[in-house]
């Protein structure tokens, strides 16, 4: 079975599986970009107490997607300790598990996919002309 994001719970004889990752808050891989809800309309996106984003009668889905998105665009520009060769060496086929509910977008997702990405296999030169 493929390696899934699997939903961290505080009931009572909850453990988590053997060999699955904790990656949220305030591990490593804790996601940067958190959202924080202000009445019952408006959230925003901070990273590390810094406004990101605002977002006013919206649902709080959307703001944890466009902070999920953030941290995706952070790998993308390899910032420690995201980048793509170490999240690959240390979480490459395991579970990865997070507060985040199963039905909404948590960063888990984005670091599932970078770490059990296929990996494209070197060119191999087929007898082909050097100049």
């Amino acid at each position: 079975m493929s390696p899934q994001r699997i939903q961290r719970k505080r009931t009572k004889g909850w453990r988590m599986p053997e060999g699955a990752v904790y990656v949220g808050r305030p591990t490593v891989w804790g996601n940067p970009y958190r959202v924080e809800t202000v009445g019952k309309t408006t959230h925003h996106v901070m990273h590390h107490g810094w406004l990101c984003a605002t977002f006013h009668s919206r649902s709080k889905t959307e703001a944890r997607g466009d902070a999920v998105g953030r941290l995706a665009r952070l790998i993308e520009h390899h910032r420690d300790p995201w980048g793509i060769d170490r999240i690959r060496a240390e979480l490459a086929g395991k579970d990865l598990v997070c507060w985040c509910p199963l039905d909404q977008p948590c960063h888990a997702d984005v670091l599932l996919e970078i770490a059990n990405a296929a990996v494209n296999p070197p060119l191999v030169n087929q007898g082909g002309h050097h100049g």
